[in-house]
């Protein structure tokens, strides 16, 4: 029966109906007819699936603009092929085939009675896909040229001192137990402080699960001098968890500076590129904090030897110093002591004048004072002599038996004399002194 007949019968006829099988092996003849090539296309990864050595596919073209699905497609590698194409494809991009990847395949049409339509996959072009990853790396890079934060980690000095290192880092990782053994393992006994913020670092959780890492490390920031984000065990592959923008944009605005120890010579990642400092490996890491270190420690055996070399100097010129001042020392204090013994002669000679040139003057003061004091004393006691005969008058007129015989009387109360009628009441016993006499009397 010929493929055309049966599509162009009408159903009205006496031909017997097709099995379902019938009907799907005339299409995989038709598509074997009619698309016998093979066919490159360019398509994004929806899911990679590897199974029994096979690898199954979901192929998607999505909206540049809304970014949906606009077409979808199943393939499928065998095995004997996926084992040639899966290593070179790592081995030339540095990560193996995962979801979200754009990649030019070269694909036949397969159409199987039983499993229907699928794309078979006959070859993988990787230069395609690392094409595809650097624009998009060159796409995040301008990016953060235009947020203004590319170079923003890098203006962070790296501390000449930093030995408190926050480690972001698969636990398990090999490369951490290097960075650890080397840091603790140097040559000239620094003291390194580690501590690990626990991370993924490969596959799709890469992003979040160093992000969540770095914000554990930005809650103790005082704590720590930079951070250290590697990656160990040696592998190339699977470097895409680190070219995405929100990583990168946490990377370029850390308060801390941030150095990378997670590819290899031939690969760099946005985060190598945005870092305060980049290294290749977790041991590069670590030989560049020690370097640091032993920088810092030639500065400052430099300023020591200096100082050293400086104080020398200037002790000896003080040395010298000082024995020129004694000498002139030595000179000046003899020059001056005959000055002050020529000052305290000449002070002395002065003073014994002027003692004696004192008592002459208080001698003849002596002797005028006592030829004057005999009449002195003539007039002192005469003056007196008239003022004890004025007191005598006035004490004599002031006596109470004289004011008594002029008539005057004194009137005694209680033993004291009254001076107003208002201190006494009737029945009040007085006594009236008089100049002759005493009369004792009662108050009515």
């Amino acid at each position: 029966m010929h493929f055309d007949d049966i599509f162009f019968t009408s159903p009205t006829t006496s031909t017997a109906p097709l099995t379902l099988s019938q009907l799907n092996g005339l299409v995989r003849e038709v598509i074997e007819l009619s698309m016998p090539d093979d066919y490159w296309v360019t398509a994004e990864l929806a899911s990679v699936r590897e199974s029994h050595g096979h690898c199954y596919m979901e192929l998607v073209e999505k909206n540049d603009f809304t970014n949906t699905p606009v077409a979808q497609a199943r393939a499928c590698c065998w095995r004997n092929t996926w084992m040639r194409l899966s290593p070179r494809f790592s081995s030339a991009t540095g990560q193996p085939l995962h979801a979200g990847l754009k990649v030019l395949l070269r694909l036949h049409a397969n159409f199987h009675e039983a499993y229907g339509f699928s794309w078979m996959v006959t070859d993988i072009d990787p230069s395609y896909t690392m094409g595809d990853m650097a624009r998009r790396r060159q796409e995040i890079l301008q990016k953060l040229k235009e947020e203004g934060v590319i170079d923003m980690n890098k203006t962070l000095p790296v501390s000449p001192f930093a030995q408190r290192i926050a480690v972001i880092s698969s636990s398990t990782a090999a490369g951490y137990g290097d960075l650890c053994n080397q840091l603790a393992d140097n040559d000239y006994g620094f003291k390194f402080r580690t501590q690990l913020f626990p991370a993924i670092m490969q596959g799709e959780q890469v992003q979040d699960s160093v992000i969540h890492a770095l914000e554990a490390v930005n809650e103790q920031a005082e704590m720590f001098d930079v951070v250290v984000i590697i990656r160990g065990g040696g592998s190339t592959a699977d470097l895409s968890g680190f070219d995405t923008l929100p990583l990168a944009e946490h990377v370029a605005n850390f308060p801390l500076p941030v150095i990378t120890g997670i590819g290899h010579d031939r690969d760099q990642s946005v985060l190598d590129v945005i870092a305060c400092v980049s290294q290749k490996t977790p041991t590069a890491v670590a030989a560049f904090l020690i370097e640091n270190l032993t920088s810092t420690l030639a500065v400052i055996d430099d300023c020591s030897r200096r100082v050293t070399r400086s104080v020398t100097q200037r002790m000896q010129q003080e040395r010298l110093t000082l024995q020129r001042i004694e000498q002139h020392l030595s000179s000046a204090a003899t020059l001056r002591i005959m000055r002050e013994t020529n000052r305290m002669t000449q002070c002395q000679t002065r003073l014994s004048h002027a003692v004696n040139s004192r008592l002459q003057a208080e001698r003849n003061r002596l002797s005028t004072l006592t030829q004057r004091l005999p009449w002195l004393a003539a007039t002192v006691m005469e003056r007196e002599r008239h003022r004890l005969d004025m007191l005598e008058q006035r004490a004599k007129a002031a006596d109470p038996a004289n004011i008594l015989r002029r008539g005057y009387s004194i009137t005694l109360h209680g033993g004291k004399a009254v001076c107003d009628a208002k201190q006494l009441k009737p029945g009040d016993g007085i006594s009236i002194i008089l100049a002759e006499g005493r009369v004792e009397a009662t108050v009515e």
